[in-house]
């Protein structure tokens, strides 16, 4: 599940559990994915795509096998976490192993929901948890460069990394995440094991109330996407009270009643097509009678990159691949008919795989 999973992250009474439960109803079966447990706080959840469905059925495949993404409930995130309040260690070890925060903010007015501090104020709550993470670096920051500087007396070339920790350190102590601090390949790369919180992509999920859906805004929401335009994070307006009662729903029942709001998909599919998008990741697909199946990769990632994904020795012993854009394959109905007419293109070891391109690889 490497490079895709997301820390829920959010002050109590936002509707962080009601997005998680929603989330986690539409769970993947976990026997299609052998290495994962899923335990109360961590869900496994399918990647809808439509483009699979329409492939399968001109494949007559047996079963489709969607990408996966996995989301873990971060509990215990308070005010004076850092220093332990909460749940707060625990759930610092949660975040440090997720590759993006999904961070949900409260954007509606309910008199039968307290919120924690008595007022309504996204900005406010944001800056909370920011404030946190960033302690929670600041801390764990100071405590390596205190074990750097005895370390680098004996090894020299320790330096560098202790400079870019003290660099990093610094602007953490202004209140400002890891991710806005301009660093060089080299420096990230001196400090890429300590996998900072705040060096982490966030998406910023507004919990809105039903009365907005039709707008998806609201005075709250304006407020947080000005927020997240400063700092270059993307935002969805979700609402929370709505995805969970979809997910009591049948697929039809939901689609019935997503058409009558006049809403094209669950919230729930664009908030997961979104942390796809900010982690930078795409899908290649593979198709035939056994099944038709979505494969995650990094953009960038060559055709031998992508052979490995399905298994070790295709990368191996990768001779070339069979590459058909999802779009040729529809519009001529099968593999044959889109060879014969010249859609299929053979590509070597330099290709850069492009989403939505169905393969076939050839190997030794």
């Amino acid at each position: 599940m490497s490079g895709l999973s997301c820390g829920l992250v959010g002050l109590p009474n936002v509707g962080k559990s009601t997005l998680f439960n929603a989330l986690t109803k539409n769970q993947a079966s976990a026997s299609n994915y052998p290495f994962c447990t899923i335990d109360p706080n961590v869900g496994i959840v399918e990647v809808y795509d439509q483009r699979l469905e329409k492939l399968s059925s001109l494949s007559k495949s047996q079963k489709i096998i969607y990408a996966a993404m996995q989301f873990t409930d971060i509990a215990g995130l308070v005010k004076g976490a850092s220093e332990g309040e909460g749940l707060g260690n625990q759930f610092l070890a949660n975040i440090r192993e997720t590759d993006a925060i999904l961070h949900v903010v409260r954007c509606f007015e309910d008199d039968d929901i307290i919120h924690v501090e008595g007022k309504i104020d996204p900005i406010d709550d944001i800056e909370v948890i920011n404030l946190e993470l960033a302690l929670a670096d600041l801390q764990m920051t100071q405590n390596s460069i205190a074990k750097l500087e005895k370390q680098v007396r004996g090894k020299k070339d320790l330096q560098h990394t202790l400079d870019v920790m003290k660099k990093v350190a610094s602007h953490l102590d202004e209140n400002n995440p890891v991710r806005t601090l301009e660093l060089s390949d080299e420096e990230r790369e001196a400090i890429k094991m300590y996998n900072f919180i705040t060096a982490k992509p966030v998406i910023y999920a507004a919990n809105i109330a039903e009365s907005d859906i039709e707008t998806m805004s609201n005075e709250f929401v304006k407020k947080v996407e000005e927020y997240a335009a400063k700092e270059g994070s993307l935002v969805i307006p979700i609402c929370g009270k709505l995805e969970h009662e979809l997910a009591q729903l049948s697929d039809e029942e939901a689609k019935e009643y997503l058409d009558a709001l006049g809403l094209p998909e669950k919230g729930l599919n664009r908030m997961i097509k979104v942390c796809f998008t900010t982690l930078n990741l795409l899908t290649f697909i593979t198709t035939g009678e056994v099944e038709t199946r979505a494969w995650t990769i990094h953009n960038g990632a060559t055709a031998p990159e992508a052979a490995g994904k399905i298994h070790t020795d295709l990368q191996k012993g990768f001779i070339r691949a069979e590459v058909i854009p999802y779009e040729d394959f529809i519009a001529c109905g099968s593999r044959g008919a889109a060879k014969e007419a010249g859609k299929a293109r053979m590509e070597g070891k330099e290709y850069i795989v492009k989403d939505g391109d169905v393969i076939l690889f050839f190997h030794n």
